[in-house]
């Protein structure tokens, strides 16, 4: 697989989780092989973009034949790491860590979870599936013997400093961060992916009021 030396932009990373899902849609649907016209009509991006973000990681199709489905998806799980089931902790089992837990398929997603911690004393030495929940008190020392790569933060905001401190120190420097403190500004040379599900819902509320604001146009234009 031939990877330009040219930095990828973060947007068409975010784009690759998709491209994936849908091959793996197309997949379960027995299609061998399909043209960038046919996926971009299936995805509403342009052909010309389809070829654009992949062109980033190597030539992918071939003229006259298109993409094929089960090589792509393949290569696409590659270049994401799918692969590699980076060793993760979770930190926080209330609901939100729970509703994740019980909903992700972390595996299929390159993540191995190997360790549940929370400070509720209610809560520790629960079991979930095959693991303990443990004291957030035993972070370093499982860190020390576990070397853990990622750390999802399913914690209240002012909780989430402390730990992310107490974390980076320990040698874990990738966060999936629900908790709203922001980690790379205080931490630089981590990498998050910040999750912010009122700003999603935000959005949304946005998207519609314009569509409201462009049917109450639409009815005054029709007068």
């Amino acid at each position: 697989m031939f990877m330009s030396n040219k930095p990828v932009s973060i947007s068409v990373v975010r784009r690759l989780p998709r491209y994936y899902r849908f091959l793996g849609e197309l997949l379960n649907h027995s299609v061998q092989r399909i043209s960038s016209r046919e996926l971009s009509q299936r995805m509403g991006l342009t052909a010309s973009q389809i070829r654009q973000d992949l062109n980033c990681f190597g030539g992918f199709g071939q003229q006259g034949y298109g993409y094929n489905v089960e090589a792509l998806h393949r290569e696409i799980g590659n270049i994401l790491g799918m692969h590699q089931h980076k060793k993760t902790i979770l930190i926080g089992v209330g609901n939100l860590g729970r509703a994740i837990l019980s909903h992700m398929a972390f595996e299929e997603k390159g993540i191995e979870i190997i360790g549940l911690f929370d400070r509720s004393e209610t809560l520790v030495g629960e079991r979930i599936d095959k693991l303990t929940i443990q004291h957030t008190d035993r972070l370093e020392d499982f860190c020390r013997e576990n070397h853990p790569k990622v750390a999802i933060l399913c914690v209240p905001k002012y909780t989430a400093q402390d730990l992310v401190v107490r974390l980076y120190q320990a040698g874990v420097n990738a966060y999936w961060n629900f908790s709203h403190y922001d980690i790379a500004v205080h931490h630089p040379g981590t990498v998050v992916e910040n999750v912010h599900l009122g700003d999603s819902l935000m959005t949304l509320c946005y998207k519609v009021k314009e569509m409201d604001e462009r049917a109450a146009s639409g009815e005054e234009a029709r007068e």
